[in-house]
């Protein structure tokens, strides 16, 4: 037995060494000697007979995986082609030698909405700056590939221990790095970022193939939970190959048994934190998969033209749940519903909406109409206007969805008689530790100020945002640090622990004087 750990120790320790590239330092040392002791004869034969040694090795098939990292040229990063070859060999190297690895992909968040901000040259070298931030949280023998437009993969060279705990620390790492403050021109951006992972050992059907798709699905799954997730493969997680197709098949069924529904995401005044309403939030309940998140199903919504019907489904639930809350005695002064660009194209919208308040008997303020930015930024039609402008009118609150993101017109505003503005996540995110993201916020509030709007913060998940963003003077804040979207059937719950906080909190509210 210690025989076989000596010829094992030797296989998988020395012989690399000696057939690696680091015996390229002693090359001139050794045809030196070779010289000194034997002449031009035994130089010669140096000379002729290493190569011939190295090529029986094998070692000049493997002294590139040694420098795969210059794949891509200036980059430090790897083609994907070659990163899916290389897992190929590390796999097979930890399977055979009893070492450990690990391959994780990295995707960042909010994508779509980051380049329709920035633009495509910033977001490069935002990009190019997350590549090189991933390299630096690795070592210099990990394999790292930009397999996507926003999504990363790094593979682990093996080693003797890698267990849980370290991979999740590595993910912790790596997430940290990517989500510090990013110089674009004179200003700061924040970026997120979700990690899945899988260890070697723990790959589906033991082979290299299924490697990349295990971490792929624990993407999938921490995307699912929340911005900034971070998951550990598990045979029970859903692939995502194919998902696409298979979800698209399963749309028309959902919607026909109400198994897309809105989960409801508290809003509350900074003034008072008292509960000023509830934002619907489409939720697929899958049956096998479970809870599907909008970012998984409403691309496929909108591709198979069920965008106006997924609306109408959100509209009757929220109307339905301010009853509900009217009945139970709790006070929620209204319900935001997301209108998309093809419900707001139906010439019938402003009348179908009345229609639906007067059957619940509720009036038209209880409703918060929120639309993109995007709608406004872009030249809307003369439906979209018309729309716009009657709902307001009939007393709707329209709100002005994800600000900052797009380019809104002030002209615009007013034309559309803006009831409050939303400030997107990205400038409150860490807005309690960076000057920079204060003064961006503070310059949205100084003109809802002059322009006589309500403000409300979106994304706040943290006790420190909470505070700055009331001391800045924004009215109202939702997010994770609020609470997070929730079934109906929770929000009683949710309220009356609120209202039982609120007794004993100390009030955070915004200076004075």
């Amino acid at each position: 037995m210690q025989t076989k750990s000596l010829l094992t120790r030797i296989r998988d320790e020395i012989i690399p060494i000696l057939t690696g590239p680091p015996i390229l330092a002693f090359l001139p040392a050794i045809t030196l000697g070779a010289f000194w002791l034997g002449g031009e004869i035994a130089l010669l034969l140096t000379s002729l007979g290493l190569p011939l040694l190295f090529a029986l090795a094998g070692a000049l098939g493997k002294w590139p995986m040694a420098d795969r990292r210059t794949g891509a040229v200036g980059s430090g990063m790897v083609q994907p082609s070659e990163f899916e070859a290389a897992t190929h060999e590390i796999f097979a190297s930890a399977s055979g030698s009893g070492r450990k690895s690990a391959c994780f992909v990295v995707e960042l968040d909010d994508f779509p909405e980051f380049l329709h901000q920035h633009g495509h040259a910033d977001t490069d070298l935002v990009l190019r700056r997350v590549g090189e931030r991933l390299l630096s949280a690795v070592r210099d023998n990990d394999i790292v590939s930009q397999l996507g437009r926003n999504r990363f993969a790094i593979c682990l060279a093996p080693v003797p221990q890698l267990d849980l705990e370290l991979c999740i620390q590595l993910a912790g790492r790596m997430q940290a790095k990517v989500e510090d403050p990013i110089s674009l021109g004179a200003a700061a951006v924040y970026v997120s970022c979700s990690i899945g992972f899988c260890q070697s050992n723990r790959v589906p059907g033991q082979n290299a193939s299924s490697w990349l798709s295990a971490a792929e699905a624990a993407l999938f799954t921490a995307q699912q939970a929340s911005p900034s997730g971070i998951r550990a493969y598990s045979p029970d997680m859903a692939q995502p190959a194919d998902d696409h197709a298979r979800l698209r098949n399963e749309i028309e069924m959902a919607l026909d048994k109400g198994q897309i529904q809105p989960w409801y995401q508290p809003q509350i005044s900074t003034d008072t934190g008292k509960i000023t309403g509830f934002e619907a939030l489409a939720r697929w309940i899958h049956p096998v998969r479970g809870v599907l998140t909008p970012n998984v199903f409403l691309p496929v919504i909108e591709q198979a033209g069920y965008m106006e019907r997924l609306g109408q489904v959100m509209l009757f639930n929220a109307l339905t749940a301010l009853k509900a809350w009217d009945s139970a005695g709790v006070d929620v002064p209204r319900v935001g519903v997301n209108f998309a660009s093809d419900e707001l194209r139906n010439p019938g919208l402003v009348e179908r909406i009345r229609w639906e308040l007067d059957r619940f008997d509720l009036t038209p303020d209880r409703l918060a109409v929120e639309i993109l930015e995007t709608v406004f930024s872009n030249t809307p039609d003369d439906v979209i206007t018309r729309n716009i402008s009657g709902l307001g009118k009939m007393g709707c609150r329209i709100d002005l969805d994800d600000f900052g993101t797009g380019h809104a017109s002030i002209a615009s505003i007013r034309r559309f008689d803006i009831t409050r503005i939303k400030i997107d996540r990205s400038f409150v995110k860490k807005a309690d530790r960076d000057p920079e993201q204060q003064r961006m916020v503070a310059a949205i509030l100084t003109m809802a100020e002059r322009l006589e709007l309500e403000t409300l913060a979106e994304g706040v998940e943290t006790v420190g945002e909470h505070a700055v963003l009331a001391q800045l003077g924004c009215d109202h804040v939702q997010g994770f640090g609020i609470g997070k979207p929730m079934p109906f059937d929770q929000t009683l719950d949710w309220i009356a622990q609120h209202e039982a906080k609120l007794q004993d909190a100390p009030q955070i509210g915004r200076e004075t004087g």
